[in-house]
């Protein structure tokens, strides 16, 4: 990678940093969404529906809100994770930091972190609750206690995703936060050794001066 002189803390690195993250989650949100998608097609496909079952309706009807929204949700981060991915590589494979401001992930902050939300938390969740909806309508005519089963073993599953999911966003958050102040703390520690050395600088040449104008009277 070409840095060109520049430093760790100038913006070219901060941008090109920002650049090799979001091509990290587009790649990981696509990957994640193309496979959920797939499963919970194959499920609402491959399901067995008996003509004379037992089912309330509106689990059924809770199975097919479930696994479109599941799909919806996935194939829109996917489709951003497509299009936008190609964009952040072509910049990527240059391996040259000032070709960063080429690239659009600044400008699609947003789309990138929605395709992120999307794939790995509001996907996954309701990928939990696809697994839930789709025992009860496979065993409810066989044995309910089998799809209780399931729905007992998911809900600390849920209750463990939910907790991991906020604590790692807020450790993250947290993180940035120390970083973005230690970056802080180093430019000004910068700034005053800057003006120190300009201080010190003037002071030489004022002293130099001096000694210059006083050889001159002397002379």
């Amino acid at each position: 990678m070409s840095t060109c002189g520049d430093g760790l803390n100038s913006p070219s690195y901060l941008s090109w940093r920002k650049l090799q993250l979001s091509r990290a989650k587009l790649k990981a949100s696509s990957k994640t969404s193309a496979l959920l998608s797939g499963f919970a097609m194959v499920a609402m496909v491959e399901v067995q529906l008996n003509e004379h079952s037992q089912m309330p309706k509106e689990m059924l009807i809770a199975f097919a809100v479930c696994t479109t929204l599941l799909v919806a949700v996935h194939m829109l981060a996917l489709m951003i994770s497509t299009c936008i991915l190609p964009n952040i590589d072509a910049v990527c494979n240059l391996h040259s930091i000032n070709l960063v401001h080429e690239s659009p992930h600044e400008r699609l902050h947003w789309y990138i972190e929605t395709a992120w939300a999307f794939s790995t938390l509001l996907g996954l969740l309701l990928f939990l609750c696809e697994i839930a909806i789709l025992c009860w309508v496979k065993f409810y005519d066989f044995s309910t206690y089998a799809a209780w089963s399931a729905c007992i073993i998911l809900i600390p599953v849920f209750i463990v995703f939910v907790a991991f999911a906020i604590h790692f966003y807020r450790s993250l958050v947290s993180h940035k936060y120390h970083v973005t102040v230690e970056g802080i703390r180093e430019l000004e520690l910068l700034k005053e050794q800057i003006e120190a050395n300009d201080l010190e600088g003037r002071g030489n040449g004022m002293a130099m001066l001096n000694m210059s104008s006083a050889g001159t009277h002397i002379v």
